[in-house]
């Protein structure tokens, strides 16, 4: 290698390193908000840096809407929330198009669906029809209305929050939809000491409203650009298509993940590369995040939920099954 090279090396590892510690800044930042849940912050920013999108699925009170909210106030973009009901219509949230009786001419109004962060809040409480209005936006950054195809500006993701529990009134979410969201993430009840914490900091101001961004969108495209740039070697490509395989192959597996489903893992796995301040991903990363990014894509056979397992469960059994790459 001559010095041109190490040099051009040298410069572009100090620009990940650079890039990493604001991308942990703002992971700190919603830490602030929500305590004691380190691991799905890091997520959810990881999800952010790879261009995908999250559902949060858990208890009433939790703090998945905060999550969500406090994620896109750390970043200066254009925010938009959907609250989902039953009357909720599809135009409603891609837009629709007006008759503008000076110009005789239609103009499109955007909707909700165009911004850069979204919080589609108590998403399976909307019908079926209002639902599909975001596959479209989920999976090819655009919206169709009346023919015509109107492109989302980056950066662009979705954030779905769902009661797990509750039953009445809702319509769970088809397999082609979750496949959309790059991880499933569960806050569930914070520990004693992070609970005391929380009703101390709440006692006397809302630490939400004192939040602040710490990136702008052109930072966070950076981020994404400097992802893509993450190495993955062909034995981890491998690892990652063994775990597929394996979901596929399974008893307990009805219906293993998709290749869509390893696009996102990898991808997921680079991005959390770049988090822990490396430029190539190692097993780790791909095993820290198998459950998160591979859990709601695969349906579990009648014997296994006969006997109480869960997809996390499932997923983690496979991974000690699938042999690990060596260095």
């Amino acid at each position: 290698m001559d010095a041109e090279t190490r040099s051009s090396s040298a410069v572009e590892a100090d620009d990940l390193q650079a890039i990493a510690r604001r991308a942990n800044a703002v992971a700190a930042n919603v830490g602030s908000v929500i305590l004691g849940k380190e691991d799905v912050i890091r997520a959810s920013v990881v999800a952010l840096l790879a261009g995908g999108h999250v559902i949060i699925e858990d208890y009433p009170g939790v703090g998945k809407t905060l999550l969500a909210k406090a994620l896109a106030r750390s970043v200066s973009c254009r925010f938009a929330r959907i609250q989902f009901t039953p009357d909720l219509l599809p135009s409603d949230v891609t837009g629709v198009s007006v008759f503008d009786q000076k110009t005789t001419a239609f103009e499109f109004r955007p909707g909700p669906i165009f911004a850069n962060i979204v919080l589609a809040d108590e998403i399976n409480r909307s019908s079926p029809k209002t639902q599909a209005s975001l596959l479209e936006s989920m999976e090819e950054r655009q919206a169709t209305i009346d023919n015509i195809t109107h492109l989302i500006a980056p950066p662009f993701m979705v954030i779905a929050t769902q009661n797990p529990i509750e039953y009445e009134g809702t319509y769970p979410l088809p397999e082609a939809q979750l496949d959309r969201f790059m991880m499933r993430l569960s806050l569930g009840y914070p520990t004693a000491e992070a609970e005391e914490a929380i009703l101390e900091a709440q006692a006397s101001r809302d630490p939400f409203a004192e939040l602040a961004a710490v990136i702008d969108t052109a930072e966070v495209l950076a981020m994404q650009e400097a992802v893509s740039r993450v190495k993955v070697m062909p034995e981890l490509r491998r690892y990652v298509v063994d775990v597929l395989t394996a979901t596929r192959t399974s008893r307990d597996v009805y219906l293993g993940a998709s290749p869509r489903a390893g696009i996102a893992l990898v991808r997921a796995a680079k991005a959390l590369a770049l988090l822990r301040g490396r430029e190539f991903v190692v097993p780790q990363d791909v095993k820290d995040l198998a459950g998160r990014v591979l859990s709601h894509r695969i349906i579990l056979s009648p014997e296994a939920r006969m006997h109480g397992q869960n997809e996390e469960a499932v997923i983690a059994g496979l991974l000690e099954s699938v042999p690990v790459p060596g260095p």
